[in-house]
């Protein structure tokens, strides 16, 4: 999802920044669903990676009829302990800003997994799990 709203140059805004980054933010889910049904009709599977508000993934839901939704959580020493090994984009209290947003008002989803112990892999082989 970053590497579609990474579409746009000049005047982009982050979704915390008022109406225009509401706007944004959806129209990148927007795209992002263009996209997914595009590569469907092709025969092709699509995972879609998104920071999820229950918003968006309300909007998922209508441009993807039939998604499936997973929410992975981490909580916050985790999280920024992950964020650290690599490149940094937001400020600490955007963070914590958007850390807190998601513990207080999560995305509707069909599926939660607790990553905080989990490795890259487990994570994959917790969400592949959920087609068997």
């Amino acid at each position: 999802m970053d590497d579609v709203r990474q579409l746009v140059v000049a005047g982009a805004a982050a979704p915390w920044e008022g109406e225009e980054g509401h706007e944004q933010q959806r129209l990148g889910v927007v795209n992002a669903c263009s996209l997914a049904r595009n590569f469907v009709a092709g025969g092709m599977e699509v995972v879609i990676a998104d920071v999820l508000t229950p918003e968006t993934s309300d909007l998922y839901r209508r441009e993807l009829p039939g998604c499936v939704i997973v929410h992975l959580q981490v909580g916050l020493v985790e999280a920024r302990r992950r964020a650290a090994t690599r490149e940094v984009w937001l400020t600490e209290d955007e963070f914590r800003m958007l850390h807190e947003a998601d513990a207080a008002n999560p995305p509707h989803a069909d599926h939660r997994i607790q990553v905080d112990a989990l490795d890259l892999r487990s994570q994959i082989g917790e969400v592949a799990r959920l087609w068997e």
